[in-house]
């Protein structure tokens, strides 16, 4: 597969120009420094995990710096976060010169803690997720987004299974101490057959006999290290008492298909994982969205005490909210659209807009009307009205 030009990447130019330093996140290979490489091609590379690279920094950090030839990429920089203290001396020893010093990490909180103790107001940050609907229609629920599997998608398999044990080995016990390492490619599994539903922490110690702090654990490692998106309630009652456990989604949907021992696009149509799964999809190309924008994540779901759910709440500006469901189904119905109805009613606060996403192939007209104040849309259709701020049909 070609190179597939990133979204991001007129974000990361205009930050690279504003700041004297850039720190880029995100899942290990989703691409980040095949997309910084792009972007920079005169900046000289170093990869950080070598051992003999390593043991150069920890031998002399500032005979290290000094051997590169700036704009400098630092590529997985979480392994020496003791360079960061003298970068920051260089960049305040000239704090005109911008876009000199180019960070990666595939380890977002250890980063973000070394980067607010050392490089607050110094560095800019951002995040990139695996490639996009948007980016390439090679993006799909079976496939997911990893430009490796996508490249090469008779090997989709055995790629999945080796990423998840370099995951393990490397990301995983680099954040968190796991000592059983099966227990926890279990708990990887059994996650993801709770796609798209509430986080019970409970319900998932119990079949693995572990402890309810070492799923928090866990999980805390699996969100650290860009697998999971965790998507809190919205925060606004409406009136309504509130579920208030967060949701939890793999941000990539090939990987989760793998995780589930779903081999076939085949197999995914007919599994029962099929609905969850595609809701999980929306959610990540929603996130990937904003993300790609230079935005953070604003994505919400709505359910309160008697059962009223709508899966996605979108903010849109002060005052108008976007209600999302989604639905792997190629004929969207009327009966679909009653949860954002009824959701629409109890809001006054806000404008809103109702939005049914379903499977099919995009060749019914945007926006198309399917009950009162809800129009049915595709995938991109729904991407396309996020990124104009327009939805043709709604409240």
């Amino acid at each position: 597969m070609r190179y597939v030009p990133r979204l991001l990447a007129p974000h990361l130019k205009r930050i690279a120009a504003g700041f004297p330093a850039l720190l880029l996140t995100g899942p290990r290979q989703c691409g980040k420094t095949t997309l910084l490489r792009r972007l920079f091609p005169r900046a000289s590379y170093a990869l950080l995990e070598s051992p003999d690279v390593i043991a150069r920094v920890r031998a002399d950090p500032n005979a290290f710096l000094d051997a590169l030839k700036l704009p400098a990429i630092l590529d997985e920089v979480q392994n020496a976060p003791e360079l960061l203290g003298y970068i920051r001396a260089r960049i305040d020893a000239s704090p005109r010169l911008k876009g000199r010093w180019i960070l990666t990490g595939s380890q977002e909180a250890p980063l973000m803690k070394g980067v607010s103790e050392s490089m607050a107001g110094r560095i800019a940050i951002a995040q990139l997720l695996p490639l996009s609907t948007v980016e390439t229609a090679k993006v799909g629920l079976f496939s997911g987004g990893f430009p490796d599997v996508l490249a090469r998608p008779a090997l989709a398999r055995t790629w999945f299974q080796s990423y998840v044990q370099t995951y393990l080995q490397r990301d995983v016990r680099a954040v968190t101490a796991i000592r059983d390492v099966a227990t926890f490619r279990r708990f990887m599994g059994l996650l993801a057959s709770r796609t798209g539903t509430l986080l019970n922490k409970s319900e998932i110690a119990t079949p693995l006999g572990v402890s309810v702090p070492t799923i928090s654990t866990w999980l805390s490692a699996l969100e650290i290290t860009g697998q999971v998106l965790l998507v809190p309630p919205f925060f606004e009652n409406f009136g309504k008492r509130l579920i208030k456990s967060p949701r939890v989604y793999f941000v990539d949907s090939g990987l989760a298909c793998h995780l589930l021992g779903i081999d076939t696009a085949t197999q995914l149509a007919r599994s029962t994982f099929a609905g969850p799964l595609f809701e999980g999809f929306v959610a990540a190309e929603i996130a990937k969205l904003q993300l790609n924008a230079g935005g953070r994540v604003q994505l919400y779901y709505f359910r309160d005490q008697q059962g009223l759910e709508v899966d996605f709440v979108i903010p849109n500006g002060p005052d108008q909210l976007w209600l999302v469901e989604a639905k792997a189904t190629r004929t969207p119905r009327p009966a679909m659209a009653q949860p954002m109805q009824r959701l629409s009613k109890s809001i006054k606060s806000y404008r809103t807009a109702s939005l049914l996403v379903h499977a099919g192939s995009g060749s019914s007209p945007a926006g198309s009307a399917l009950s009162p104040g809800t129009a049915a849309v595709t995938l991109s259709q729904l991407l396309a009205s996020l990124t104009s701020g327009h939805v043709e049909r709604g409240r």
